[in-house]
């Protein structure tokens, strides 16, 4: 299984969301800055995963980006299916809601449920991961944190 960079960009920008402004707006700039990822691709990516529920999103000068739920409760797999759609490695495997082709073998076919499980296995390791673990990892290879510049003031 190849993951595409939707899924991937779009794991790095909720990380970086989460790990440098979990509680205030972030603009697509900031995000694309500190990620390298072009803004354009991060607003076609965000917009599934506003429609999946994982972002909120606020207008106006103090606007941006700003995470539909805690960090604790946002999965790689969440992300990855509001990206890709479903996290099958094939297509052909029995329960598959949309078969893009059909097997000349379904039912009869001993590597389907081999592919079924390879799957499961994935999903549940997808499941098991969320943003506040990836911050917890972060902090602890000693990713610096960028404070938001909008709320600094000097006097």
């Amino acid at each position: 299984m190849r993951l595409s960079t939707k899924s991937r960009y779009g794991v790095r920008a909720l990380f970086d969301i989460a790990y440098n402004s979990a509680h205030h707006p972030t603009q697509i700039q900031d995000i694309s800055r500190r990620q390298k990822i072009s803004p354009r691709y991060l607003e076609q990516i965000f917009q599934s995963l506003k429609r999946k529920g994982i972002l909120k999103s606020k207008r106006g000068p103090q606007g941006g980006y700003i995470l539909a739920r805690k960090p604790e409760e946002i999965t790689i797999k969440d992300i990855i299916q509001a990206t890709e759609g479903d996290m099958l490695l094939v297509d052909c495997t029995p329960g598959t809601k949309k078969k893009k082709t059909e097997c000349l073998f379904d039912g009869a076919c001993v590597t389907q449920t081999v592919w079924q499980e390879a799957s499961a296995k994935l999903n549940e390791l997808f499941s098991g991961i969320t943003l506040k673990d990836l911050c917890e990892k972060g902090q602890a290879l000693g990713v610096k944190r960028e404070q938001d510049h909008r709320f600094v003031y000097y006097i």
